[in-house]
């Protein structure tokens, strides 16, 4: 019988984080490497992925990662996790954080928008889950794949609060995603799972928290934002073998607000 802290040990294991080098995914990277593991961070702008690599590296005595990689991009995602592979022998985990949203009324949305979110938030988490996929299958030792959601995925929002009818569709189709790939990809010992955050700060939503604070505090009844350690356990849980007999689950992480 394991113990609890050998659950959740990730040493001798490899994580890739899309948008791993800043807000929400640099926070979970450094949950996976203050676990042990290996890491790539991509994103399309690999500068602040570099950097969040060599901190990590520098800190914590793992080897880590900064790559460019825009998930849109088949042949650059398959770039990405072959050199993960090469350079540090497998893939074992999949955190796909990489998003971004765009803000419009649905009878103003351009198609432009509408479809250039589409293509990172959903478009974007199936080339990588895809991709990681293979490699883990190949193994053939399982793996473990998170995406990363948003509770705008499990309910609307007034237009005041949030007027992003494709950020929260896309969300929504992430997670019919993640339940359906559980499904697909058990057989080969893949767990798929999907955390939904709530408020965080963060470039992305920082203007509607600039503008919304107040009435959005009021929603939440632990009283405040997520901080810079509420997703740690989350994503720990849900990329180590703690969480080995869960698959095609939603963990909400949003300080009650969806309750």
């Amino acid at each position: 019988m394991a113990s609890a802290l050998e659950l959740f040990d990730l040493h001798g294991k490899v994580a890739v984080v899309t948008g791993g080098g800043t807000g929400i995914g640099r926070q979970m990277a450094t949950a996976l490497a203050e676990l042990g593991a290996q890491l790539v961070l991509c994103a399309r702008k690999p500068e602040r992925c570099e950097e969040a690599a060599a901190q990590l590296e520098r800190t914590l005595g793992v080897r880590a990662l900064g790559l460019r990689c825009d998930v849109t991009d088949p042949d650059e995602v398959a770039a990405m996790i072959e050199r993960a592979r090469s350079e540090l022998g497998r893939v074992d985990v999949l955190v796909n954080n990489a998003g971004t949203t765009w803000g419009a009324s649905p009878e103003d949305m351009p198609l432009e928008g509408w479809q250039k979110v589409v293509d990172v938030n959903l478009t974007g988490a199936f080339l990588c889950a895809q991709a990681a996929g293979r490699a883990m299958i190949d193994q053939g030792e399982g793996g473990k794949i998170v995406n990363i959601a948003s509770v705008a995925g499990l309910h609307g929002a007034p237009p005041e609060v949030m007027n992003t009818v494709v950020y929260n569709a896309t969300k929504g189709g992430l997670i019919a995603f993640t339940r359906d790939l559980a499904w697909k990809w058990a057989r080969h010992g893949i767990t798929v799972n999907a955390i939904a955050p709530g408020w965080f700060p963060s470039d992305m939503s920082r203007h509607v928290l600039d503008r919304q604070g107040g009435a959005l505090l009021g929603s939440i009844p632990l009283g405040r934002y997520g901080g810079e350690d509420d997703l740690k356990g989350a994503v720990a849980y849900l990329a180590s073998a703690a969480s080995a007999y869960v698959t095609g689950h939603v963990l909400v992480v949003d300080g009650g607000q969806s309750s």
